[in-house]
């Protein structure tokens, strides 16, 4: 999805030649990949003029927030919180990590005064 969601419309050796050597993996897992995002409707195929290509029909930002959500739902019963309570005492937190979460709380603040 990264490669489609930097440029698209890709063919699928567009696809394999961005995602199969960095990830490790062979043209077969690619297109299978392919396969898999298409019957979840995450992609879009058609032919067109030079060849097939695939197309993303769902938003980078609309597929972290789905994930994100279901990851907190599932872990930490939707509770934000706790999520970050998790990582910052199992991560050292950096002194810019601690400055932009300060700031991230102080802008949320303000928002919902």
């Amino acid at each position: 999805m990264e490669a489609l969601w930097h440029k698209a419309p890709l063919t699928p050796e567009e696809i394999i030649a961005a995602t199969a050597k960095p990830n490790g993996w062979g043209p077969g897992t690619v297109r299978t990949l392919i396969t898999r995002l298409l019957r979840k409707g995450a992609l879009a195929g058609a032919r067109q003029e030079g060849g097939y290509f695939y197309t993303p029909l769902i938003s980078r930002a609309d597929y972290v927030q789905s994930e994100s959500q279901m990851l907190l739902d599932r872990l930490f019963q939707g509770q934000v919180a706790p999520f970050v309570a998790h990582f910052a005492t199992q991560r050292a937190l950096t002194a810019t990590d601690l400055k932009k979460l300060k700031k991230l709380i102080e802008e949320l603040e303000d928002d919902n005064d």
